[in-house]
């Protein structure tokens, strides 16, 4: 993978969005003890920050719950799709704790929680080709974590994609097994979505707050990225 593309069927759709992306490379993502004490009580930090995107009794009616509905209901999306923040913010709803997965997800986590935007992140060497977020033709495949069957893209539907198929389905809504982060993961990309001027706004800080985290904990110098209607394709390195 060499580079990432924003496809103009997507800015037809949401032109004042940008999408963040965090390089990171030669990393050690594997679990310790001492990790997992760290990234519990990151998690622990970030559920507690998370509270204030909870301000109506009604969880539907909270502004970070609301404005990702309406952007999912835009495009075509599987029945039940919802944003990776509106699951994270429906766990701290019912106060569920957020258990370590790895050093990698569990920082992208806990900046979701804390700035109320979207995360995600791909391991590098899995992707085939570059990566494209934008519209899917239909058929596209793709296998779900945890799933033994697959389940391809719907026609219409905002994807992330590479040679080889979708790799989320619904902007950040389900991620593939394919191009997960796992404990092997050395080189990847973390993914922030913000879609008008107060996501944008908190993004900016966000991605400053999760390149600190990243490169503090990995003793490594991560590279920052922005995508927008006017600059739609990068190179990742």
């Amino acid at each position: 993978m060499k580079k990432i593309t924003v496809e103009s069927d997507f800015w037809a759709l949401f032109p004042d969005a940008q999408i963040k992306v965090l390089t990171v490379k030669n990393v050690h993502n594997q679990n310790s003890e001492e990790s997992r004490a760290y990234f519990t009580e990151l998690l622990k930090n970030g559920k507690k920050e998370a509270q204030k995107y909870l301000t109506e009794e009604t969880f539907s009616l909270n502004p970070v719950v609301a404005e990702w509905r309406k952007a999912f209901s835009q495009f075509k999306t599987k029945k039940g799709a919802r944003s990776s923040i509106e699951a994270l913010l429906k766990r701290v709803s019912q106060d569920r704790d957020f258990t370590p997965i790895n050093p990698l997800v569990d920082s992208y986590n806990s900046i979701s929680l804390t700035y109320g935007l979207p995360c995600g992140g791909e391991d590098v060497h899995s992707i085939q080709g570059n990566l494209h977020l934008g519209k899917a033709q239909g058929g596209e495949g793709f296998r779900p974590l945890g799933a033994e069957a697959d389940s391809p893209a719907l026609p219409e539907e905002i994807i992330y994609y590479d040679d080889a198929g979708a790799i989320c389905r619904c902007l950040n809504w389900r991620e593939a097994q394919r191009t997960m982060l796992t404990e092997h993961t050395t080189d990847a990309i973390l993914v922030m979505e913000a879609i008008n001027s107060v996501q944008v706004q908190r993004a900016n800080e966000a991605i400053a707050d999760l390149k600190d985290l990243v490169d503090t904990y990995f003793k490594i110098e991560s590279r920052v990225l922005t995508l927008t209607r006017e600059n739609p394709s990068v190179s990742i390195y």
